[in-house]
């Protein structure tokens, strides 16, 4: 049904009736839409939403058919503009062929006819006659005793100076009545509506010159007051310009404009004739002439009003919604940047600052809002407060920004790199598919779908994260990087390398393999060959040699950098620097070298037996008992012994180091050497717990790559390491710690990025360390990421990998839909994408189906047909057939193509809706066309003229059906199609008329004929031919 629905500026539910009115539906008279069809050219045509007539298009129709001509004489006929007017024809009236929207034109307290003098008809022909005119005076509503006398007058004076006759004035809705004896233009003319306006403005006075002057309207006397306020408020303000001058500028200019931007009155509604009108806007039509007397205030839009918190006043709606003026964030105009929301202050809605939204709208009544697009695009009309680019503050322009969702692949040019779009997505998924699946089929309706689950063992873990880490050590190849892509990536190896020491099983073969620089670890030099029994005794101390290893790789560059900063001469420091990163080594030999020999002796057994840790801070006890002078004892040697005595927040004393390398001080000089992993990670929470210990912040804060006070929260954001130490020490009961530790804060200061931390997320889930069903937001933000870089094919293959769960049983299938018919474009046309979903399982019929509406919207209507028998979709595919397909095929004669399509249909009938009068007429006509051409009848039910005039009438029946419930759905090709069908049935059966019938059958093929959907001078011809035939019979039956 085609209808022609509310304009944007009518809201209110009062006026809608009369919309409705207006409302045209073809399939109402779908019976009679052989009559519509001959009345449609000369019904009158009126396309502007805001007018309306009476009777309705739609009452014209069923008037006309029920009474054919009632066009030409239609009575009382009402032309009007909601808000402003109507005009109602007295008598009868031809409305035949009449173009309303040029015709009759309403503009504010004036009605033009026929504007066009050429056009106009002579008086009492077309709309040039008498009527009945109704205006709506805007603004001119007052209490005052003796108001309405004074306009009445000057409203009568109007009329009669323009040749009408004055009917009545209505204060209650500002209507005026008039009588007109033809039509060209009425109304007020400026120098009445300037004396009723002053008239009005002089009422409105006179109480408060009654009193003295003293009294006042409140409503009034705040906007007076205001007035300058409201003024610095507006638009040209905003935009660096005087807005009084603009205001005066724009009403002498502009004095007729219609439209207002700014203020609204409510719609009211016309007691006497029950129609309803819509009050216009004000500001802009309002006529303002060269006169001293100003305009009267008007009243002030609510989105200026001042906004009190904690008002619930019924008697203003919406105030609450809409951004007011906040006390606690003053507003300061500022010439030629507009308003700017002070910066030291708080907004009462977010907290920061940085969400402040100068937007013109706001200023003018209006709602902000903003709108997602695909692929990270955001529109929306405002800027950022603090923006440095003042053409960026003009919040009257639309903006389209794209959100930056593909950081990750963006060199320090912020350039999109191939080699990073292929290692951080493409390399890294097809490892994750290279490894083992568990396949789970899930039936959604009549589909199935195989989700997948990542399975491993912790025996295969070590290659695993291995693989991995060697893609991230190739994309921190790719040339162009900036330091905090590479300080990333260089984490997420480390990240790896701790997955592999603390969750992957070895064999026993290699459990005394040599560990490099951390065999210094005095448990790990007397470990002998051992039998497998003894072996598994010393794993825990293997993992933790290993950890220690870790450890010490993980802040080796931070002491470095530490040790580059100080000075050659503070050798003391730089011992001290290089035992918190374990490099016991150059520790002890940085001590010989200076001459130090004792101290290189107690550095050579640092961190190794508790004994030597006790007998140090044995010694540092009995200096302090002794009443020892530290002052001659460099603070630093002091500090070493205090490290060395196990002792390490003495030794910390005054110094602050990242948590990284306070976690390997606890493990390496405090706790007892076979301490393991799970002690160790268990004490450094319990200080961390007490503030004795650093917060493990992510890496970005560690490093300083942003600042921790505006990203960081404490307790809610911990590096990922930190999580993964929790977990390998069973600490990971709090509620919520997994969604913590995969929130993408955790690894990278990208919110959006999550490319990592779900490969990170699938590893150990497969290898049973985790298990979680409500991480779907990791899911999503993957799903994301590669949609907005065209990967539809992995990001439907990250949806089967997303955990099944009863209370949402058709999550993947939403989700799979959704992304085939929204990113059709994307992945439609490349081979590898659409064979790669084929191999998931994905349905077929899905597929095809987004591709139907794929092509249906670029109006591809074959296409989309092809793909609506794909999927089974036969309504769908019959109603493209009908609408849009077949009549093209038919029109050029690709009669076989046709006869395909339909037949394909045919199976499946019994499930589409209207089949014959749709695509079963097109097998009726071909069918019956063969019959009629065949020489030897092969259907017996042919075989005589009668039988084949009935099949004919029956035929161009199911046409005429076919017309009037498709109606307006059919274009004007369907019907050429459908007249040439029923054009050649016509002709072929008039050919056979002749042979061995009666006059009564020949003339009986004429009324069938007749009864076709055929062009006019075609039906002409044949009622000529039926003439001739009777006058023959008559002259037979005379002679």
């Amino acid at each position: 049904m085609e209808s022609i629905d509310f304009g944007p500026g009518i809201s209110d539910p009062r006026v809608r009736p009369q919309w409705k009115k207006r409302r045209i539906s073809l399939k109402d008279n779908s019976s009679s839409h052989e009559v519509f069809r001959e009345s449609e050219t000369y019904l009158p045509t009126l396309f502007s939403p805001e007018y309306y007539m009476e009777p309705s298009l739609n009452e014209l129709v069923m008037r006309e058919l029920i009474n054919p001509g009632y066009s030409s004489r239609v009575p009382d006929f009402t032309v009007g503009r909601f808000g402003y007017g109507s005009i109602k024809y007295i008598g009868e009236t031809d409305v035949r062929c009449l173009d309303l929207d040029n015709i009759v034109r309403f503009h504010r307290h004036e009605v033009v006819v026929y504007e066009d003098e050429s056009e106009k008809p002579v008086v009492g022909q077309g709309l040039n006659k008498a009527a009945e005119v109704t205006l709506v005076l805007q603004n001119m509503i007052n209490s005052h005793k003796g108001w309405k006398e004074s306009i009445v007058k000057r409203l009568k004076q109007s009329t009669e100076r323009q040749g009408a006759h004055f009917i009545s004035f209505d204060p209650a809705n500002g209507e005026w009545k008039f009588l007109v004896r033809h039509f060209s233009r009425f109304g007020l003319s400026e120098d009445d509506e300037e004396d009723i306006t002053m008239d009005d403005a002089t009422a409105v006075q006179d109480p408060g010159e009654m009193n003295g002057g003293e009294i006042l309207d409140m409503d009034e006397k705040n906007q007076l007051d205001d007035s300058g306020i409201l003024l610095s408020h507006s638009l040209p303000t905003h935009l660096g310009l005087d807005p009084v001058k603009m205001n005066e500028m724009r009403m002498l200019m502009f004095p007729d404009e219609e439209e207002d931007d700014f203020n609204e009155i409510p719609y009211r509604h016309k007691p006497s004739s029950g129609k309803e009108y819509v009050k216009p806007h004000l500001q802009n039509s309002t006529r303002i002439s060269h006169r001293s007397t100003p305009p009267i205030a008007r009243k002030t839009p609510l989105a200026l009003l001042e906004y009190n918190h904690g008002s619930f006043d019924s008697n203003t709606p919406g105030a609450i919604l809409m951004t007011q003026e906040i006390k606690s964030s003053p507003l300061k105009t500022i010439k030629a940047e507009g308003f700017k929301l002070d910066l030291k202050r708080e907004t009462p809605v977010t907290g920061y600052q940085s969400c402040n939204i100068v937007d013109a709208g706001l200023f003018m009544g209006r709602s902000f809002g903003v709108g997602w697009g695909p692929n990270g695009i955001l529109i929306h009309a405002g800027t950022s407060v603090g923006s440095n680019d003042s053409q960026k503050a003009l919040s009257s322009v639309i903006k389209l920004e794209k959100v930056a969702i593909n950081k990750v692949i963006r060199d320090e040019n912020n350039k999109v790199r191939d080699e990073l779009l292929d290692f951080s997505f493409d390399s890294l998924l097809n490892l994750h598919k290279g490894i083992n699946h568990e396949i789970k089929e899930v039936v959604f309706g009549s589909y199935k779908l195989k989700l997948q689950k990542l399975v491993s063992h912790r025996s295969m873990l070590s290659e695993i994260c291995r693989s991995y880490a060697d893609i991230v050590q190739k994309q921190l190849e790719v040339p162009g990087l900036s330091y905090s892509a590479r300080l990333g990536l260089m984490h997420q190896i480390m990240v790896w390398e701790l997955i592999r020491v603390l969750f992957s099983d070895r064999e026993n073969s290699q459990q005394l393999k040599c560990l490099g620089e951390d065999n210094g670890e005095d448990m790990m030099q007397d470990v002998k060959e051992a039998s497998p029994e003894a072996d598994l005794e010393a794993l825990p101390l293997i993992r933790r040699a290993e950890f220690s290893y870790w450890l010490q790789e993980s802040v080796s560059p931070r002491v470095q950098h530490d040790i580059s900063s100080l000075s050659d001469s503070n050798y003391l420091q730089q011992i001290f620097v290089l035992l918190t990163g374990r490099q016991l080594n150059a520790a002890v030999e940085l001590a010989a070298s200076k001459g130090d020999v004792r101290l290189a002796c107690l550095l050579s057994q640092a961190g190794g037996s508790t004994i030597n840790r006790s007998d140090v801070s044995w010694q540092l006890d009995l200096w302090k008992i002794n009443g020892l002078d530290f002052s001659f004892i460099e603070k630093e040697r002091l500090r070493l012994y205090e490290l060395l005595g196990g002792n390490i927040h003495d030794a910390l004393h005054d110094l602050e180091v990242d948590w990284k390398r306070f976690l390997g001080l606890l493990m390496w000089y405090k706790l007892p050497p076979d301490a393991t992993l799970p002690i160790v990670f268990r004490t450094y929470q319990d200080l961390l717990d007490d503030g004795r210990a650093p917060c493990p912040v992510p890496v970005y804060v560690d490093e300083g790559l942003v600042e921790e006070a505006m990203i960081w929260k404490t307790k809610e954001r911990f590096d990922i390491s930190y999580y993964l130490m929790l977990l390998h020490a069973s600490e990971a009961n709090e509620s919520g710690f997994l969604k913590n530790m995969f929130s993408a804060f955790s690894s990278t200061y990208d919110p959006l990025d999550y490319h990592m931390i779900w490969h990170q997320r699938a590893v150990l889930e497969a290898v049973g360390t985790i298990s979680s069903d409500d991480l779907h937001v990791l899911d999503i933000g993957l799903v994301s990421q590669l949609l907005c870089l065209g990967k539809c094919h992995w990001a439907i293959y990250v949806v089967l990998h997303m955990h099944y769960r009863e209370d949402f049983p058709y999550l993947q299938a939403n989700l799979i839909r959704e992304i085939l018919f929204q990113y059709c474009e994307i992945w439609s046309p490349e081979e590898s994408q659409r064979q790669f979903i084929e191999n998931l399982g994905v349905p077929m019929p899905w597929l095809h189906e987004a591709m139907a509406v794929y092509y249906s919207y670029y109006r591809d209507h074959p296409k989309a047909l092809e793909h609506y028998l794909e999927c089974a979709h036969w309504q769908k595919a019959h109603t493209t057939f009908i609408t849009s397909v077949a009549h093209t095929l038919f029109l050029s004669a690709k009669h076989s193509e046709i006869w395909r399509l339909a037949t394909s249909m045919e199976d499946h009938k019994s499930e589409i809706d209207k089949w014959d009068l749709g695509a079963g007429i097109y097998i009726s006509f071909f069918s019956l066309r063969s019959s009629l051409m065949e020489d030897n009848n092969t259907m017996s039910a042919l075989d005589s003229l009668e039988s084949k005039s009935t099949a004919c009438r029956n035929f161009f029946g199911q046409l005429n059906d076919s017309l009037a419930v498709w109606g307006g759905r059919l274009p004007v090709e369907a019907r050429v199609a459908y007249s040439k069908m029923a054009e050649e049935i016509c002709s072929l059966l008039l050919c056979d008329r002749g042979e061995g019938s009666t006059r009564d059958v020949q003339l009986s093929c004429f009324d069938t004929v007749f009864g076709a959907p055929i062009p006019e001078d075609i039906r002409s011809g044949h009622l000529q031919d039926a003439v001739s035939l009777f006058t023959c019979f008559l002259s037979e039956v005379a002679s």
